[in-house]
């Protein structure tokens, strides 16, 4: 009597940081684990965004600060070209800017380097079957913020921004710096401040976060 065994598909995985000691220990991890399997490293934004293009990898776990650029666009890039690509962030920072940008950016898992390799584990299974997860504390974070895009005023200071400034808060949702922006925009880093500190003043906010929900609540 024939029996058949069910095959477990491998999770391909891309590692995307800049710290090779951190790299060589998420390998190490993964290595141990049948069912996943690390395919490439990538130390740079753009890197990694070749090595995705190279590799078609499950998951790309990506942190969020690169020395070229964000892992945010990189996501963003990624995900443009390979939708069925995967990115889960792996990152040190749990701000609510960086969680919004990740989440505007696409990505299906956000979780803390404090994790430990069984969560880590269940989280790259998990968003290699289809799931969202994202780490407790970061939750807490993004309903916060989803609480505050429903709790601001519809049109707060609308008609008051310059189209200027329509420009900065556009790219403080995508989770630019003040530096990445004025690059983007050709400013100076003061006068991007002083634009900021303008919205602030007309949309009654005090947060880029605040700032960023404003611009989503009114592109829905």
């Amino acid at each position: 009597m024939l029996t058949t065994k069910t095959q477990v598909q491998t999770v391909r995985v891309l590692l995307v940081d800049d710290h090779e000691v951190i790299r060589v220990g998420l390998r190490t991890v993964l290595a141990q684990n049948q069912g996943i399997t690390v395919v490439g490293e990538a130390g740079t934004m753009a890197d990694a965004i070749l090595q995705t293009q190279r590799m078609k990898p499950d998951v790309v776990l990506m942190d969020v600060r690169l020395p070229d650029g964000s892992g945010i666009d990189a996501c963003r890039e990624i995900l443009g070209a390979l939708p069925a690509t995967r990115v889960i962030f792996l990152t040190s920072y749990a701000d609510d800017d960086s969680v919004l940008a990740a989440v505007l950016a696409g990505a299906h898992g956000y979780v803390l380097k404090e994790i430990d390799s069984p969560g880590l584990l269940e989280a790259i299974r998990s968003v290699a079957k289809g799931q969202s997860i994202l780490d407790s504390t970061v939750t807490e974070r993004a309903l916060r913020w989803l609480r505050g895009v429903h709790d601001l005023p519809a049109t707060p200071g609308t008609d008051q921004l310059s189209h200027q400034e329509e420009r900065v808060v556009a790219l403080v949702a995508e989770g630019k710096t003040n530096k990445e922006i004025a690059v983007a925009l050709g400013l100076s880093d003061k006068t991007v401040k002083n634009y900021l500190a303008n919205v602030f003043q007309k949309l009654r906010i005090t947060r880029r976060a605040q700032a960023a929900a404003f611009f989503v609540k009114r592109q829905a």
